[in-house]
């Protein structure tokens, strides 16, 4: 396989510069904002965090429904650019079309949210299926940390500049807060199109031995993800891991998306909530890469289980928070952790699976990773009602229900201990050994 050097490696990474703006001035930052204070003006604050929930879950569950044959068909295709661009500009599409969603129109923000959420998360698909043909073996992690880090520092930058237009709206010509907060939805659109067409100009896609063209292609898709369940049978750890690995991350997921609606519903001064996601992102920066380095020193299975035991943590302080100083001190914590997290896992699990098999069993991982939007957004938001239905506060139901999202960490914390790296190699080992014989028969 021939790779194309460093203007691929960086074209590549800057997608995710490109993209990871959605994640910070949308779905982490002004989205739940104006969701609450704008479109849902008005509604009990309960009420406004179940919709949010609900609207994150079901982003969730549509792109759960599709990944796994777009996954499958990616590694067996040629047109990952193509189903890339495609997602990547449904996202810009729909995400600049909120800047003209009028006040109290929650359904058409929820539906616009939802479907920039898909092209997000489905684009993601095809970027990641790339990185293979983008660096060698020796090269990945280091191709794909600089991504996680050029993604923090370039949604951080513009997510910096739209929060500065909020807090000097007439600086910039604007009449008022609001109307600052939803031109950032179109420079977030404008953003994400203008540093997605170097990946499209300068990342070569492999071409693959095993293409298919047109319905057969849909076919050997549907095909490979026959076999990639089949074989699961013969590698128990490697299930048990993705089980444990769905369960955290969806907690993960779940404080990015809903951080910002929770210290709102509690009382937080918004202001104060954009500043705490600036520290995250800032944070997030520099320690996704001393993560890494930590990783390889104490091993990644012991980095995993410090992260899992710090939002576990954060899950169960956040509910007795009642200074915005606290909310800082979380923003730093959960900073220094996010990014690193999630690339030990990925790494953790990309030295668990059969090393011939690694495009295939990593779209079936991302799947995983797609649908842990789901589950955790859902689990808040009814938590919060039941207790309103209860008879309780609003603080109350919204403080129980961020303690919920604990339950996902303790979970995901209890299977990931009883994974055994070591049989999951023999497993892999072994599974290969199967298709070997098989080939030679």
């Amino acid at each position: 396989m021939q790779f194309d050097g460093k203007k691929a490696v960086i074209s590549w990474g800057i997608y995710d510069w490109a993209n990871s703006a959605y994640a910070t001035t949308v779905m982490a930052g002004f989205f739940p904002i104006f969701f609450k204070q704008f479109w849902s003006a008005g509604v009990d604050p309960t009420t406004s965090t179940a919709r949010l929930g609900v609207a994150n879950s079901l982003a969730g569950i549509l792109m759960a429904c599709f990944a796994p044959i777009l996954g499958a068909i990616a590694d067996k295709g040629t047109a990952k650019k193509k189903f890339l661009m495609f997602f990547a500009y449904m996202g810009v599409v729909m995400t600049s079309a909120l800047y003209l969603v009028s006040m109290g129109n929650w359904l058409l923000a929820v539906m616009l949210y939802v479907f920039s959420s898909m092209g997000f998360t489905g684009a993601n698909i095809f970027y990641d299926a790339l990185l293979p043909g983008v660096a060698a073996e020796e090269k990945l992690d280091f191709v794909s940390s600089l991504g996680y880090s050029l993604g923090y520092l370039g949604g951080g930058l513009l997510f910096a500049l739209n929060v500065w237009m909020a807090l000097r709206p007439t600086a910039f010509g604007f009449a008022n807060a609001e109307s600052a907060v939803n031109f950032a939805f179109l420079t977030v659109g404008l953003w994400w199109a203008l540093f997605s067409i170097p990946l499209f100009l300068f990342v070569k896609e492999p071409p693959s031995a095993k293409a298919k063209p047109g319905t057969n292609l849909v076919k050997a898709g549907f095909l490979q993800l026959r076999d990639t369940f089949q074989e699961f049978r013969h590698l128990k750890s490697t299930f048990l891991f993705l089980a444990a690995y769905w369960l955290y991350i969806d907690g993960v997921d779940t404080i990015i998306r809903m951080a910002v609606d929770y210290g709102l519903s509690i009382g937080f001064d918004s202001n104060d909530l954009i500043k705490a996601l600036l520290i995250t992102q800032f944070v997030g920066f520099p320690a996704a890469i001393v993560f890494g380095v930590l990783g390889s020193k104490i091993g990644a299975r012991r980095g995993i289980f410090f992260g899992i035991a710090v939002y576990f943590l954060i899950s169960i302080w956040a509910a007795f928070m009642q200074d915005k100083r606290e909310f800082y001190l979380l923003a730093i914590m959960i900073g220094l952790v996010q990014g690193g997290i999630q690339a030990l896992s990925r790494s953790f699990y990309a030295r668990i699976i059969p090393a011939d098999k690694s495009g295939e069993f990593f779209g079936f991982y991302d799947m995983l990773g797609k649908f842990a939007t789901f589950f955790g957004p859902l689990l808040m938001g009814g938590t919060g009602i039941i207790i309103r239905v209860l008879g309780y506060s609003s603080d109350f139901a919204s403080r129980l229900s961020i303690t919920s999202i604990a339950l996902l960490f303790l979970a995901g914390g209890v299977l990931f201990y009883f994974v055994d790296e070591e049989q999951a190699k023999q497993e892999a080992r072994y599974l290969t050994e199967i298709k070997k014989g098989n080939t030679s028969s």
